[in-house]
């Protein structure tokens, strides 16, 4: 695939377009440096997070370790951003991609990757933010809190940078703001909250269970196999249990 945007770039220059690969699981240190020199970048997402065992169990644990190579990717230059590939075959919880990153561990709890290819907790927030705003060419609007840029943030409940590994994944906002407006707020900020937009897809299960999950309800989930009927889901997913209780494994209609 490399070779046909080498052959593109000889005959019309990419002459500093910002394009990426996605996701890159499996990339190699070769075509790292193949990206780099055509002035690439790459968009890991967390289906890792997902899909961790699977593909453990598939290719093996070396293999395993260093996919996506992503400490491999920064110590090489090449612009790196990161996402969660919503929502097909993963969640839109940016909280569950950042524990990834920083743990390396599934959200089965596995270990995938050695220390060597996790990240700090504040280097894996920059590619979430700075690092994802490259690809847009909105580096200068996106990404930070800076004078001049879009008035997009958020207050957490707790200190992303403190609390336990185990706990970043169960962040959530309590204030979110976009664009200098207030577009969601509870707890102390419940007041400044807007009304509620719509669910869209209506499907989806956030208007059913309302938003995500919490630990404290952990004894409510239920405990059996099979698609919600009352869902618009054309294939079943089973239920798996882990040590945060039960959970819904993602989509199979994908392979790696």
């Amino acid at each position: 695939f490399l070779n046909v945007f080498e052959d593109i770039n000889r005959d019309i220059p990419f002459k500093g377009l910002r394009w990426f690969f996605d996701h890159a699981e499996t990339i190699s240190t070769r075509n790292i440096e193949r990206v780099r020199a055509l002035g690439g970048g790459i968009a890991i997402q967390d289906r890792m997070a997902f899909q961790g065992e699977h593909f453990l169990n598939r290719y093996g644990k070396e293999a395993a370790e260093q996919s996506p190579p992503i400490a491999k990717m920064l110590e090489m230059g090449v612009p790196v951003g990161a996402g969660t590939d919503a929502t097909r075959v993963a969640s839109h919880n940016p909280w569950v991609a950042l524990y990834w990153l920083v743990t390396g561990k599934t959200i089965g709890q596995t270990l995938l990757y050695p220390e060597s290819n996790r990240l700090g907790r504040m280097e894996a927030l920059r590619l979430y933010t700075v690092g994802s705003a490259w690809f847009s060419h909105e580096q200068d609007k996106k990404g930070s809190i800076e004078v001049g840029k879009f008035a997009d943030l958020s207050v957490l409940f707790a200190d992303y940078f403190s609390i336990p590994d185990e706990e970043i994944k169960g962040l959530e906002s309590v204030l979110t703001i976009v664009g200098g407006k207030v577009v969601y707020g509870s707890d102390e900020f419940k007041h400044l909250d807007p009304p509620s937009l719509p669910v869209s897809p209506d499907w989806s299960p956030v208007k059913v269970y309302d938003g995500y999950h919490r630990s404290h309800s952990q004894a409510s989930m239920p405990r059996r196999a099979g698609a919600d009927s009352h869902l618009n889901y054309q294939h079943a997913h089973k239920w798996v249990y882990g040590v945060s209780g039960f959970w819904r494994l993602g989509c199979d209609c994908f392979t790696f």
